[in-house]
């Protein structure tokens, strides 16, 4: 059956998928650092200083777009920081952000971020320009769809760019994210609307609070993934167990079979098994499996891949034992590939 037939095997994407779906988020290892999303964040600050405000606020991965409620962090969708998961996201829901997206969803956020960092909303003349800040918030609104009161940014599902005219917290979120957009000509656009003299509003205030360090305040996180214990199919709904028999290549039920929970102080990474005895792992299982090396090695990258994601450990007390249990689990998956041409029952 060849390498290439292995490797698509257990680097196939519906095997892929279902490891997905069976991982707690918070398990993920994802950050903004290093990331898909920090060109972005990097971007979006650039864009602050090219309008002179020095305040710059911070980004957190977390199930949606939003700052916490009065909190000057910009949280973004965990999903945005992994390839895979922009995949998966894309699998569920039926759609994904492009870059497009993710600026002007950006800048909305920071417009929420600078409203909350320097308490604009308690402003006599903020709350004459959009209204009154404690307005109830109501996710069901009927907005008109050609007022000319209100910019028009970001685009919602099933209200078009009407998002300013839900709150008076969003509208000032989507005019200052018209304002900040480079070239967006709003001076130009808006000329003839009433909208113009919240624009013109908020580049007089911006002119104001530019250079001024906003007070301080407690960063309260509104579920972070490090916090987001649920799997990756309960987040979505889904019931993991049906993609299951399209994953020919998991593996994870049998390395947590070999390695349990260790209740041990300091215990020893499954995956350095793996890195200690690689030459002797392939070979006794080129030996007794009838596979060639290089399909061997396959199977072998990827019981070591998963078992560092997992975060797998054993005693140090066992080490022998777990090694003896890695070359039978090895073989024994070596062999049901042989025979079967793939790697799970």
């Amino acid at each position: 059956m060849g390498d290439e037939h292995i490797i698509s095997i257990v680097q196939g994407w519906d095997t892929v998928r279902f490891e997905l779906l069976n991982t707690r988020i918070s398990d993920l290892s994802l950050q903004i650092e290093g990331s898909f999303l920090e060109p972005f964040t990097r971007r979006l600050h650039k864009e602050l200083d090219a309008k002179r405000i020095d305040f710059k606020p911070d980004f957190y991965l977390t199930d949606g777009w939003g700052c916490p409620d009065r909190v000057p962090v910009i949280g973004i969708p965990f999903y945005l920081a992994d390839a895979k998961l922009r995949r998966l996201e894309k699998e569920q829901t039926g759609e994904i952000e492009d870059e497009t997206d993710i600026m002007k969803l950006l800048r909305h956020e920071a417009g929420h971020a600078l409203n909350y960092a320097y308490r604009l909303w308690e402003r006599e003349e903020w709350r004459t320009v959009f209204g009154i800040f404690t307005k109830p918030y109501r996710e069901d609104f009927r907005p008109e769809r050609w007022s000319r009161q209100f910019v028009r940014h970001i685009e919602a599902y099933g209200l078009g760019r009407t998002y300013a005219q839900k709150h008076p917290d969003e509208d000032f979120a989507e005019t200052f994210a018209v304002w900040l957009t480079p070239r967006s000509g709003w001076r130009r656009l808006y000329r003839n609307w009433p909208a113009i003299r919240k624009l013109q509003y908020v580049d007089t205030l911006a002119k104001e609070i530019g250079q001024v360090s906003p007070p301080r305040f407690r960063e309260r996180l509104a579920r972070p993934v490090a916090s987001m214990r649920i799997l990756l199919a309960e987040h979505y709904g889904q019931k993991a167990k049906r993609l299951r028999a399209a994953a020919q290549g998991y593996v994870d039920d049998k390395l947590r079979e070999v390695f349990p929970p260790a209740r041990t102080n300091a215990p020893i990474p499954a995956s350095e098994i793996f890195r200690r005895h690689q030459a002797g792992l392939v070979k006794r299982t080129v030996r007794w499996s009838g596979l060639d090396e290089e399909e061997v090695q396959a199977i072998f990258r990827k019981l070591e891949t998963r078992a560092s994601s997992l975060k797998l450990f054993y005693p140090r007390s066992q080490g022998a034992e777990k090694t003896m249990d890695t070359v039978a689990l090895l073989i024994s998956l070596a062999i049901e590939y042989a025979t079967t041409g793939r790697l799970t029952d």
